[in-house]
């Protein structure tokens, strides 16, 4: 992968730790994770008439991404209200390129060399690592756990389709634009329909987490799509996941939860494999 490539991806994963973050630190995780995506809805409409649609091939996966992106968003509000962010985010986040990389040949044809191979099993490694070290300093939380693997799977999904579709686009930037849209409308109609009178007042409240979660997950992921026009999809997938780095120094730093030399370990290890990445 090129170094621009990488470091873009390396940004990508910044921007996705911070909003995480965002969604976790204060108030009701599931209406924090609905301002912050109809936030970035709203400034992808804006956006859109300014740019080229995307191409027809490319509606389907938009479709079927839609589903799947309400699905994770459902389901990562679930996990960081069972559990810590430190728990659920490193479960999600590391298994989540595995089956990536497994399924990308026989889904879509991509062949991986050894090095982008080994590059990806010390990042899911060392981001697993830290899943097993915080579920041993908090406790087996079960729920957690479940909730977390399951959107692993979602996460999985909605990463090929999207890898797939953004190619077939033509234009990576009017297919983010696009995907968000369709991911904040009917989350936006479903909390307003389940839980009336609840998210404009929290809205008002929150016009802070508003933007930056909203600027940042829209941001995050544009970034990662582009890349996918540019490198595998599987490499891109697991070179994101060094947003655990970051996720890592922000609930040290920022939500105060503990840091250990067994965490610091995890850390190096996708550390190294982001830098056989960046060589592979």
């Amino acid at each position: 992968m090129s170094g621009t490539v990488v470091l873009i991806v390396l940004f990508a994963a910044l921007m996705h730790a911070s909003w995480n973050a965002v969604v976790k630190s204060e108030g009701n995780k599931f209406l924090n994770t609905v301002v912050v995506v109809t936030s970035a809805g709203i400034i992808a409409a804006i956006c859109l008439p300014f740019l080229t649609p995307p191409a027809r091939e490319s509606w389907p996966f938009l479709a079927a991404s839609g589903v799947a992106q309400v699905i994770y968003l459902a389901l990562v509000a679930a996990a960081y209200r069972s559990g810590d962010m430190s728990q659920a985010y490193p479960i999600m986040r590391g298994t989540a390129p595995l089956i990536v990389a497994i399924a990308s040949g026989p889904l879509i044809g991509e062949v991986l060399s050894v090095q982008k191979w080994a590059g990806i099993a010390l990042i899911c490694g060392g981001v697993l690592a830290l899943a097993l070290e915080s579920r041993r300093r908090a406790g087996s939380n079960r729920a957690t756990t479940i909730l977390a693997l399951i959107n692993a799977v979602v996460i999985a999904s909605y990463t090929l389709i999207d890898g797939v579709g953004v190619r077939h686009s033509g234009a990576p930037a009017s297919y983010t634009m696009w995907v968000f849209v369709l991911n904040a409308v009917p989350l936006f109609v479903w909390t307003t329909v389940m839980r009336p009178g609840e998210l404009w007042p929290h809205f008002l409240k929150r016009t802070r987490l508003a933007t930056i979660g909203g600027v940042g997950t829209l941001g995050s992921y544009g970034l990662a799509l582009w890349a996918m026009t540019m490198a595998p999809v599987a490499a891109v997938a697991a070179l994101r996941e060094t947003a655990i780095l970051f996720a890592v120094a922000i609930s040290a730093f920022i939500l105060k939860e503990s840091v250990g030399p067994k965490r610091l370990a995890a850390v190096a290890l996708i550390a190294m494999g982001a830098a056989v990445m960046r060589l592979a």
